[in-house]
C-alpha cells in the first residue's frame, strides 16, 4: 500500500502537466534552435539552449528552489546584457559589415548558381494555349522546331507555387513541326505574367546534354553552370586543391577561390596566388584585431572619435549641472511660502516633464529653422537695428550648419527637457531639511546665499550623487536627442574614413558607422568603437563612484 500511494503521488494529474508544460517548452525551443541554425545562426541557438538548460534543471530539481527567485533575473542579465557584451565583441574581431553578410558557404552556394550562356545557341520560342486550357511550348532555331514532351498549365498553382519559391522545373523536349503545334497563340500582355514560371523550367534537348533556360523575353538559351566545386586534394590545372570551397571556372578554365582575408572570392593561377578584381557577395572571416588597429591609427577615425568623446564628456557634464542648477532654483521659488500661486507655476513647470520628448524636439527643431525658424525671426528684429546703428550687418545664427551654434542648441533643448526633472527631485529633498536650521541662520542675520552653501547643497549633494551620476550616465547615451535634432550634424570634413559629426554623441557616432557609412555599412569597425566606448565609460564611472565615495566619507 505504501509504494502504491508513492507511485500514484509521481503520475498525479498536476505532476504529470507539469511535465507536459516543461516537454511543451523544450520542443518549441529546440525547433526555433534547429531552424536558426539552418538559417547559419550559431550564436543565438547556444544562447537559448543555455537558458532553456539551466531553467529546466532549477526549476525541476527541489535542491535548486532558493534559485529559482534569482533565475529570471539571472537568465535576463545574461540575455540582455552579458550575450550582447560578448557578442559585439566577437563582432569587433571580424569583417561583418553590409559587403560582408554571409558566411563562406553561403558565398560559394550563390557562386555556385551562376550559368553561362554555353554552345547550343539561343531559341526564339512562343506559348500557345490548347482548347483544354494548357500551354504548349515551341522552341525553334532555324530549321529545327522542338515542344515540351506533355503540354503543362502554366497558371498551375503548384507550379506557380515553386516558381516563387525559386525551385527549378525540369522538362524534356520533343523534335516537331511548327504546323503540328495546335492552339491560340498568347500575346505579349499575357505572356509577361507567365514570365516568372518560364523562368523557372530547365529544358533538356532530345538526345544531348544542352540545357536551356529563359535568356530573354523571347528566347531560351542553352545555358552551362559556371562553377563546378573541387574537393580538397584534387589536383587542377597543376594545383593540389586545399580548401574546401574552392570552385573551378567551366568559362574561362580558371581556379576561383576564396580570399580568407579580405572575404571576396578570387581568381588564382596554378599556384593558387589570388589576383585580379573582388567578386561579390563578400562573406565573414576572422581579421583579428584590425579593426582596432584601423581605429586607432587611422587619423581620420581616430581623430573625430577623440573629439566627439571630448564632446560627449563636456555635454553630458553640463547637462547635468545646468539642469541641476536651473531646478534647484526653481524648487526653491515654487516653495516659497510668499510666492502666490504656487501650485499653478509647479505644474507649469513640471509640464515639459509629461510631454513626450520626441513632440518637444521636433517642436525646437522647427523654432531654431535658420530660414523660418520663430527663434532666428525675432533675433533678426531685434539684432538687426542695433547692429545696424553700430554699421554692422546681422546674419541669421546658422543653427544646424554651424558647429557651435549646433552645439549650443542641443544644450539649451537638452535643458529645457530635463530640468523638470531635476526640479522634482530637489522639491522632494527640500522638504527633508528642518525648518530649524534656517530659522537658526536667519536670527544669526544669514542671506539665503549663505543658506544655499552653507544648509541647502551640502544636505541635498549626498542623496543626489547617485542620481546625478544616473543622469550623466542618461545624457552620455542620449541618442534620441541627437538623431532627431542634428542627426550629428553639421558633418566633420576630415571625418573620411567614418561618418562623424560636430554634435554626434559617442552612441550616435557608433551608430553612424554601423548604418550610415559610405562604404556600406561597417558592423566590425562599430562594434569596435563600442568596445573602445564600453572600456572608457567604464573607466570613468568607476572614478565617478571612487569620487562619490570619497566625498562621502569625508562628509
Amino acid at each position: 500500500m505504501e509504494l502504491s500511494s508513492v507511485q500514484n503521488a509521481k503520475l498525479s494529474p498536476k505532476v504529470l502537466l507539469k511535465w507536459a508544460i516543461v516537454a511543451l517548452i523544450v520542443l518549441v525551443n529546440l525547433y526555433a534552435d534547429v531552424m536558426m541554425y539552418m538559417n547559419g545562426d550559431i550564436a543565438y541557438p547556444i544562447l537559448d539552449l543555455v537558458l532553456v538548460g539551466v531553467g529546466v534543471y532549477v526549476f525541476m530539481n527541489k535542491k535548486m528552489y532558493a534559485q529559482r527567485y534569482a533565475f529570471p533575473s539571472v537568465a535576463g542579465m545574461t540575455a540582455f546584457i552579458i550575450f550582447p557584451l560578448v557578442y559585439t565583441l566577437w563582432i569587433s574581431f571580424t569583417n561583418y559589415s553590409g559587403a560582408h553578410v554571409m558566411t563562406v558557404e553561403a558565398a560559394m552556394n550563390y557562386h555556385l548558381q551562376k550559368t553561362y550562356k554555353s554552345e547550343g545557341g539561343d531559341y526564339a520560342y512562343k506559348v500557345f494555349t490548347t482548347d483544354n486550357g494548357e500551354h504548349e511550348l515551341l522552341l525553334t532555331q532555324g530549321d529545327k522546331a522542338f515542344k515540351l514532351e506533355q503540354a503543362v498549365n502554366l497558371n498551375d498553382p503548384k507550379l506557380l507555387a515553386k516558381a516563387q519559391e525559386g525551385k527549378l522545373i525540369d522538362a524534356n523536349l520533343v523534335a516537331t513541326n511548327p504546323s503540328d503545334v495546335k492552339g491560340k497563340l498568347v500575346p505579349m500582355k499575357q505572356l509577361m505574367s507567365l514570365k516568372n514560371v518560364l523562368k523557372s523550367y530547365v529544358l533538356h534537348l532530345p538526345d544531348s546534354s544542352i540545357k536551356l533556360s529563359m535568356s530573354g523575353l523571347r528566347q531560351f538559351s542553352a545555358q552551362s553552370e559556371k562553377y563546378k566545386r573541387l574537393q580538397q586534394g584534387e589536383v587542377v590545372d597543376g594545383y593540389e586543391v586545399d580548401s574546401k570551397y574552392a570552385l573551378w571556372d567551366n568559362e574561362t578554365k580558371q581556379l576561383f577561390l576564396p580570399n580568407m582575408e579580405t572575404g571576396f572570392y578570387q581568381y588564382a593561377d596554378n599556384k593558387g596566388v589570388l589576383h585580379g578584381e573582388e567578386y561579390a557577395p563578400g562573406f565573414k572571416v576572422n581579421i583579428g584585431f584590425k579593426n582596432y588597429i584601423k581605429f586607432l591609427s587611422n587619423e581620420s577615425i581616430r581623430m573625430p572619435f577623440l573629439q566627439i568623446f571630448v564632446w560627449t564628456v563636456c555635454f553630458s557634464a553640463i547637462t547635468v549641472f545646468g539642469t541641476l542648477a536651473i531646478g534647484l532654483v526653481l524648487a526653491c521659488l515654487v516653495q516659497w511660502e510668499f510666492l502666490r500661486f504656487r501650485g499653478v507655476y509647479r505644474v507649469f513647470l513640471i509640464l515639459p516633464y509629461a510631454v513626450p520628448s520626441f513632440i518637444s524636439i521636433l517642436v525646437f527643431k522647427g523654432l531654431f529653422n535658420q530660414n523660418f525658424g520663430e527663434l532666428n525671426m525675432f533675433l533678426n528684429t531685434i539684432m538687426g537695428p542695433i547692429y545696424g546703428a553700430f554699421g554692422l550687418e546681422w546674419s541669421s545664427i546658422e543653427w544646424f550648419t554651424s558647429p557651435w551654434p549646433a552645439r549650443a542648441m542641443i544644450l539649451m533643448v537638452n535643458a529645457w527637457l530635463g530640468y523638470p526633472y531635476m526640479m522634482i527631485l530637489c522639491m522632494g529633498l527640500l522638504k527633508s531639511i528642518p525648518d530649524d536650521l534656517y530659522e537658526a541662520t536667519a536670527i544669526e542675520g544669514a542671506t539665503p546665499w549663505i543658506n544655499l552653501r552653507h544648509i541647502t547643497l551640502p544636505l541635498l549633494i549626498k542623496p543626489l550623487a547617485p542620481l546625478l551620476i544616473a543622469s550623466f550616465a542618461f545624457n552620455f547615451n542620449n541618442f534620441v536627442l541627437i538623431q532627431l535634432l542634428t542627426g550629428g550634424g553639421p558633418d566633420i570634413i576630415e571625418a573620411t574614413q567614418a561618418p562623424a559629426g560636430y554634435t554626434d554623441l559617442l552612441v550616435s557616432f557608433t551608430y553612424r558607422i554601423a548604418f550610415e557609412g559610405g562604404k556600406g555599412n561597417d558592423y566590425g569597425l562599430a562594434a569596435a568603437v563600442a568596445a573602445m566606448i564600453f572600456v572608457m565609460v567604464g573607466l570613468l564611472s568607476l572614478v565617478q563612484l571612487r569620487l562619490t565615495k570619497n566625498s562621502q566619507m569625508q562628509g
